[in-house]
């Protein structure tokens, strides 16, 4: 560390302040609304709101995510989204509030325990304090250097967008014919329908075979004395009415001898996984594929949870195999679809995760596009997602959902073109975003040179850090005072007796482990998470805490 420097803890610069008078009642956001609701996550700016009070303006500030650790400067007014944060302000104008803020981008604290992190770890971890007038020319620095990676990166974002808006033409150019339009010409296809009625013979002469294999099971269960399940009788074949005149009128072009389906007529079943699954979890066993794993439109199964399942357990009709689709159907991602490829080692889908088998697996390929079509199939699912803050996709509106068919022919034809284009998009967006983790990298060693001293020179004529932190110290001293007088002037609030339920009368309303998140938002103290971990620690030798992965989950200790 450089001689002028001395080392502090973030808590001897700033203070926090609970965010519970800032949080936004309502969240009916409009973009012509005044005043942004901030989360410290990437999103951060979740919306805006014309409500007028509770506006935060002790600014500049720090909003600080408890849980994750992440943190954003604001030098704005502003309401928060939830309780899970602090908001943090400099002692006095002695402190460079911009300088902590980097400090804190590059602070390594481990953040994958389900706790509160200001005030236990992140607020006693330490920063390199230089003189006042250092920090000044180091921000200046900072922002100089940023100032160009942000350009280079709002180059390369607008690449990204225009990359995604070709992808997206190119898709809707297949599926309303004009990509296959001189094949079809040249090769003159069979029109959809007499791929429907094959696909529909298919379907029951599949489904006849099933009948009669369950009708061997059960005599053979019942010539074995009825041990052990009874086999499951096929489930009935689901049928939906034609696309009604109106509908059709609505949809978007297609050629003379395409057809408008619905998704179901494909379809030889459609599921989901089951409930409670978590209790499963295990370090081996069979990959669990939740929302999380198709981001991209594309099964990522790298980071897949893993369950292990007992032999009759309930559910493994969602064994995920090769030539399926699935789709998310909760949640931020709703409608991201994954095609399996290839074959899959044993594989079950979450109930957040919907398993769509075709009847013949040769149209799979062709499915997977068509849903990735923000004006053909992306755009029928979520006309059809219903619910708000969490957006949802029955089975039933995925059975329904229009389809554009050709013949399997065409498909084929199709399916060539697109992925030869879509190759050379990908490696494209590998470009890019190799440029975006590359500024990324360098703004981390900008800020790494500058808490080492590297990045700006010292003035001997600076006041030395060590006198500037007894300023700070005193200051502090003065401000602690303040704000102990204006917590005495302020009126005590009449503290009701609550009706709700502690953490273990909560607890035993569940015969299973409960996430420690549902187990606040079910308690008295659903309004103050703080109140919420206070009572934890009193009862902590009542409960038993399991972490699976990075999140908590509790129950009575038997």
């Amino acid at each position: 560390m450089v001689n002028s420097w001395i080392e502090v803890e973030f808590e001897e610069l700033v203070d926090y302040i609970q965010p519970t008078k800032y949080i936004v009642r309502s969240t009916d956001y409009k973009e012509n609304y005044k005043t942004p609701v901030l989360t410290p996550g990437k999103s951060f700016i979740k919306g805006y709101t014309n409500e007028e009070d509770g506006i935060f303006k002790q600014l500049p500030a720090i909003i600080f995510d408890d849980f994750t650790t992440a943190s954003r400067y604001v030098n704005f007014p502003f309401k928060v989204k939830s309780s899970a944060m602090k908001i943090l302000v400099p002692f006095c104008d002695l402190i460079n509030l911009k300088y902590v803020f980097y400090a804190m981008q590059i602070t390594d604290v481990r953040s994958d325990t389900h706790k509160r992190y200001w005030i236990s770890v992140f607020s006693k971890s330490h920063i390199p304090l230089p003189p006042i007038n250092e920090q000044n020319r180091i921000i200046d620095k900072i922002e100089e250097l940023f100032s160009d990676l942000d350009n280079g990166d709002e180059n390369l974002k607008k690449a990204q967008n225009q990359v995604n808006a070709y992808r997206q033409a190119l898709l809707k150019y297949a599926f309303e014919g004009k990509l296959t339009e001189q094949w079809r010409k040249e090769n003159n296809p069979e029109p959809a329908e007499k791929l429907l009625e094959f696909i529909k013979e298919e379907r029951q002469q599949r489904y006849e075979q099933e009948l009669k294999d369950w009708k061997a099971a059960a005599k053979e269960w019942e010539k074995n004395g009825k041990k052990g399940r009874k086999p499951g009788k096929p489930t009935k074949l689901i049928d939906f009415a034609p696309l009604h005149q109106e509908i059709l009128e609505q949809l978007p072009p297609i050629p003379k001898d395409w057809e408008w389906i619905r998704n179901n007529d494909i379809l030889y079943y459609v599921t989901s996984g089951s409930r409670d699954w978590k209790k499963y979890y295990d370090e081996t066993g069979a990959y669990f594929i939740r929302t999380q794993d198709i981001k991209t439109n594309k099964l990522e199964i790298e980071n897949a949870a893993y369950v292990n399942l007992p032999e009759n357990v309930e559910g493994k009709r969602s064994l995920v195999q090769k030539g399926d689709l699935l789709m998310t159907i909760t949640g931020a991602n709703v409608g991201k679809i994954a095609f399996i490829k290839d074959e899959i080692p044993e594989a079950y889908v979450s109930q957040s995760v919907a398993l769509m088998k075709p009847i013949n697996p040769k149209i799979t390929p062709y499915l997977h596009l068509y849903f990735q079509s923000d004006v053909y199939g992306g755009k029928m699912i979520k006309g059809l997602v219903y619910g708000v803050g969490r957006p949802v996709l029955s089975l039933e509106n995925m059975r329904e959902a229009p389809l554009a068919l050709c013949s399997f022919e065409e498909q084929e034809q199709i399916i060539l073109e697109i992925e030869s284009q879509f190759s050379i998009i990908e490696n494209l967006e590998k470009t890019i975003e190799s440029g975006l983790n590359k500024s990324e990298a360098l703004r981390q060693s900008i800020i790494k040179r500058a808490f080492e001293g590297k990045l700006v020179t010292q003035d001997p004529n600076d006041e030395p850090a060590s006198e500037l932190l007894k300023r700070i110290q005193a200051e502090k001293k003065k401000y602690q005072e303040e704000q102990k007088k204006l917590r005495k002037k302020a009126p005590k609030k009449i503290k009701k007796m609550s009706k709700g339920l502690s953490i273990e009368e909560v607890l035993k309303t569940s015969d299973k482990p409960m996430l420690t998140k549902n187990v606040w938002q079910k308690s008295k103290h659903k309004e103050n998470i703080e109140e919420f971990y206070a009572e934890l620690k009193k009862v902590k030798s009542k409960v038993d805490e399991v972490k699976k992965g990075t999140q908590s989950l509790l129950s009575l200790s038997k």
